[in-house]
């Protein structure tokens, strides 16, 4: 079994970073986890609807899309349960846009370059951490899949997995949670500052027919994921004249509602 000694040897420059590994070491034997008592971990409200039990199933790995943003805002909701969280592989992961969706930094592991040890290092945090990403720099062989899918039903871990071009979905994957359709808002032509970007993210299980999707703001003005409220289109008033005689709509109105 892999113990926490492997996170030592994970990056470049381990030697200078040996006092922060045996921090973190101390920090993990401190919160050492027992095996989940729950059977899901909470997504944000703005992706109650992509699941059918409106949370992430423990115990399992999901395949989602390589996108920051997307990320940091499943992890989000967890974050702020009091859950631990890590993130392996992504270097490029903001904490400022941690913060912004109202992750927990203390809580928060970081292992932003393990290189070609990114399974030793998923495998070492899945014995205490409830919630990991990963990003695999390479493709992982069947059986390291199979015994990091085991211990994850062991400790209750859920495993996110981005996807990387010509991997495709992990496998033993529960189900997948894309991204897709970015639309950031905010520039004209030629002027302007981004302000959000509204997208789609659509998900499914091995035990759902049909994907469901939501359209939200991903980051949204604050920075966090944001639902977009559905707009309608206001109809036409009525004139005073037939507002005033309590009359019926014009049909032709009514057919334009209607198709409206």
């Amino acid at each position: 079994m892999l113990g926490l000694d492997a996170i030592a040897s994970l990056s470049p420059g381990s030697d200078s970073r040996a006092g922060e590994v045996l921090r973190l070491r101390r920090e993990i034997s401190r919160m050492q986890r027992r095996r989940s008592e729950h059977t899901l971990i909470p997504l944000d409200p703005a992706f109650s609807a992509l699941l059918p039990e409106e949370g992430l199933q423990t115990g399992t790995s999901y395949t989602v899309s390589p996108s920051p943003s997307l990320v940091l805002a499943l992890l989000s909701a967890a974050s702020q349960k009091g859950h631990w969280c890590a993130v392996v592989g992504m270097p490029t992961l903001g904490v400022e846009a941690a913060a912004a969706f109202g992750i927990d930094l203390a809580r928060l592991i970081l292992v932003p370059d393990p290189g070609e040890r990114w399974l030793a290092a998923t495998s070492a945090l899945a014995e205490v951490v409830p919630l990991i990403v990963v990003h695999p720099a390479t493709r992982a062989r069947d059986a390291d899949v199979s015994r990091l899918s085991a211990r994850l039903r062991d400790r209750g871990c859920t495993l996110l997995v981005t996807e990387t071009p010509g991997t495709g979905r992990w496998p033993q994957s529960e189900g997948t949670i894309r991204l897709h359709d970015p639309h950031w808002h905010g520039l004209g032509a030629g002027w302007g500052l981004l302000s959000d970007c509204t997208v789609t993210v659509t998900a499914q299980t091995r035990h759902t027919s049909r994907p469901s999707s939501v359209h939200v703001r991903l980051p949204g003005v604050h920075g966090a994921v944001e639902t977009v409220a559905t707009e309608l289109t206001a109809l036409p008033s009525l004139s005073p004249a037939i507002a005033g005689q309590g009359e019926a709509a014009p049909p032709e109105l009514l057919r334009w509602a209607e198709a409206g």
